[in-house]
């Protein structure tokens, strides 16, 4: 199982701020100052341990709920077989920044200081994102080696593939090597960790932006969906 560690993120001061719910044009100084002053705090503390883990299977069969692996394993889903219809392979991937910043976060709730509090757990979810991002480029470059494209990234509790399938991939990749584990609701700990698949092969779907929003159940709620004609909505 390849485990990529100290993988390097790009946080901007424009995704830390979506990610803490602040629009950059409307936010107030104090409020990037104090974001400014924790990200370099953050780097200090070592507060992030960026790290991904990743195994990749041969599909076997494609149904009409499920994706069979080659290892006798199924993933259940009534998405997932459509969106991969084209794909021979499958990444399974877990990635986390890991529990220091969710440590972090809480000392200042507890110690009332609601807004550092608050402001740090954005961070930590822009971190996330790019973390996320950079995983995927890792199953990119694997698909690469093996002259596949790489397919969008689909994740348990999107739109048709329910959220208990994570203890199926956490069969498939041993997160528990990289600090992840599962609550009994199937959610990840560290909060701040992605589980994900995707598909590899000669032709594969690789969705716009606006695709995977409208796929997502989140899609009318969230403040950074995106319509099909990658117009941003202001929620």
């Amino acid at each position: 199982m390849p485990i990529e560690r100290d993988i390097p993120l790009s946080l901007t001061p424009d995704n830390i701020l979506r990610r803490q719910g602040i629009r950059q044009r409307t936010s107030r100084p104090e409020i990037a100052a104090i974001t400014e002053k924790l990200l370099s705090e953050m780097f200090e503390l070592c507060l992030l341990e960026p790290v991904a883990a990743y195994n990749i299977y041969s599909i076997a069969t494609l149904g009409d709920d499920r994706v069979s692996l080659d290892n006798g394993m199924e993933i259940r889903s009534i998405s997932l077989p459509s969106l991969l219809s084209e794909s021979r392979e499958l990444a399974v991937v877990v990635c986390t920044i890991g529990h220091r910043l969710e440590k972090q976060v809480t000392d200042y709730l507890k110690g009332n200081e609601p807004l550092r509090g608050l402001l740090l757990d954005g961070i930590g979810s822009a971190a996330v994102d790019s973390l996320s991002q950079e995983a995927c480029k890792l199953i990119q470059n694997e698909a690469s080696l093996r002259g596949y494209q790489a397919s969008s990234r689909f994740s348990p509790g999107t739109s048709g593939f329910p959220i208990t399938e994570q203890w199926q991939l956490f069969e498939l990749v041993p997160a528990d090597e990289i600090g992840v584990s599962l609550a009994a609701s199937g959610l990840m700990v560290p909060r701040k960790s992605v589980s994900m698949v995707i598909g590899l092969g000669q032709q594969v779907t690789v969705q716009k932006r606006g695709e995977a929003c409208a796929r997502c159940n989140l899609s009318k709620t969230c403040l950074y969906r995106w319509e099909v004609n990658n117009q941003h909505i202001q929620a």
